[in-house]
């Protein structure tokens, strides 16, 4: 009996395969949605959560969030075009920085969030500095990250259009009328459902992918970095003086590691801790989310597989862009009952940061933008829960077609690799948020006019160095945000700490 269904499922082509693991996807959250959805009253609700759920869930939720369509899809094509040096910038020296960062900045962020209520980042820093101004400042820069939806939705669209054997506009059309769809109405409630799952069938993607090429380790590590080296010899060094993101140390360490501790201040990250009730819960949930965060980090390793499959990067005589590698070594790689479920743990590295996303970005835009600058007459309406819900919806519509609008561009014309537009977004944001997040923490009686400058600085330097093409890393057509990342963040931080010992001190009564 076994035997015949392994025979029936190998006879499946993928396509049919991939159909009905979607269908069942489908059904499966539309489901899990529309649980959360019955306990979703009011915005509170959608933001942070109604249901009090278990520290290792709210875990495996936060490591899902955490990894991106870029970790599992674009990351591993721009190592396996680029070679070592990509793996010690997106494999080593981000990962554990980051993952240290968020277990020092998390307890600090919960404390206060759930001291004041705050359901966004943008709500944070505005209560930890006393600023409705500087909450306005944070909530129209969130629209940054649209940038970074536009990433997964292309990550996404890739895969499911390599699987299905259809052009990529039309799925992308499908991803985004699904997900933001259902996005409308399940809310934290839901997505702690819909990502544990997702995590936990990215681990076995994770273990899958990273064991795929055991076959190129038979003669060892030399012997794994023969075959990489035959392929081109800059594949095997530490350094790729030809790519345009991992030349020199400074950027395929220092600015990566400059950028992994900033990276986790992000409102779809930091604010997963909110959906703790208990302060006893956080170790626990620290403990699963590093260390599955951790595991899915290293899936980049399977790049080096895919390069070694595809050693000119063709495929059926058509060249493989880096955002198409993985997909592709997917579908040729495996019989069809692993493809398939390495497609879905493709699809949910994607959709469980999708939504995180989707849901701190609507709650911002409805709770700290359209609230605060409406006047008071539609405020007060705003502020009933129904109406609060339903310009909420309305909100997901117009990110929907905002980001269609985008990953369309990115999927017709490129620079490169669309994991260099969305890091400029993002990479833009987190280097503004770094320090008041930081200083809010651990510098209770800073001086909010230090964090302002310091906020800004980071905005003015970053944008100036990568549009202004102020540093030699900037003169070519492919520019690396995190080298602009870095440098307004080490600026932001000398100005902060500049004017935190200047100016005087916030008394007690003021915090």
């Amino acid at each position: 009996m076994i035997f015949n269904i392994n025979f029936l499922v190998g006879m499946i082509p993928v396509a049919t395969a991939t159909v009905i693991l979607l269908s069942v996807y489908a059904i499966a959250v539309i489901y899990l949605v529309f649980k959360g959805f019955r306990q979703t009253q009011n915005m509170s609700d959608f933001a942070v959560g109604s249901v009090s759920f278990s520290p290792a869930f709210v875990g495996l939720s936060l490591a899902a969030s955490m990894t991106s369509a870029a970790t599992f899809i674009i990351n591993p094509g721009l190592i396996g075009t680029y070679g070592i040096s990509g793996f010690i910038s997106y494999g080593l020296a981000l990962p554990i920085t980051a993952v240290f960062s968020l277990i020092l900045l998390t307890k600090g962020f919960r404390k206060f969030g759930s001291k004041v209520s705050a359901l966004t980042m943008a709500q944070w820093m505005g209560n930890r500095y006393n600023s409705k101004g500087f909450s306005l400042f944070f909530a129209f820069l969130s629209l940054l990250l649209i940038t970074f939806i536009v990433l997964i939705c292309v990550g996404i669209s890739q895969v499911l259009s390599k699987a299905l054997d259809v052009d990529a506009v039309w799925v992308l059309t499908g991803v985004v009328v699904f997900i933001f769809g259902y996005m409308m109405f399940g809310g934290a409630n839901s997505m702690v459902y819909t990502n544990a799952i997702q995590a936990i069938s990215m681990l076995i993607v994770a273990i899958v992918l990273i064991g795929s090429g055991y076959e190129y380790l038979e003669e060892g590590i030399n012997g794994f970095m023969e075959k990489l080296n035959t392929i081109d010899p800059l594949l095997t060094k530490p350094l790729n003086p030809e790519s345009p993101i991992f030349r020199d140390y400074f950027e395929i360490i220092f600015c990566q590691m400059v950028v992994g501790i900033a990276i986790v201040c992000q409102p779809h990250i930091l604010t997963k801790s909110l959906l703790l009730k208990k302060e006893s819960d956080v170790n626990r949930y620290l403990i699963v989310g590093s260390i599955v965060q951790f595991l899915f980090f290293l899936v980049v390793i399977a790049g080096f597989y895919a390069r070694i499959e595809f050693p000119n990067l063709m495929a059926d005589g058509s060249p493989i862009a880096p955002d198409g590698l993985i997909s592709t070594y997917v579908v040729s790689k495996f019989p069809v009952y692993i493809s398939i479920v390495i497609i879905f743990g493709l699809i949910s590295a994607g959709m469980s940061t999708l939504e995180g996303l989707i849901q701190s970005l609507s709650t911002t835009i409805t709770s700290d933008i359209l609230l605060k600058i409406s006047p008071i007459s539609i405020r007060e309406k705003l502020t009933r829960p129904k109406t609060g819900m339903l310009v909420n919806k309305l909100v997901i519509i117009l990110l929907a077609v905002v980001s269609f609008i985008f990953s369309y561009q990115q999927l017709i014309n490129p620079n490169m690799s669309v994991a260099i537009f969305a890091q400029n977004g993002v990479y833009a944001y987190f280097s503004c948020a770094f320090i008041p997040v930081l200083f809010g923490m651990f510098l209770q009686r800073t001086n909010p006019k230090a964090v302002y400058l310091a906020a800004f600085t980071a905005l003015i330097v970053y944008f100036s160095i990568y549009y202004g093409g102020l540093t030699p890393y900037m003169k070519g057509e492919v520019k690396n945000p995190a080298i602009s990342s870095a440098i307004a963040i080490i600026s932001s931080t000398a100005i902060g700490l500049i004017f935190y010992f200047v100016l005087p001190k916030q008394g007690k009564d003021e915090m």
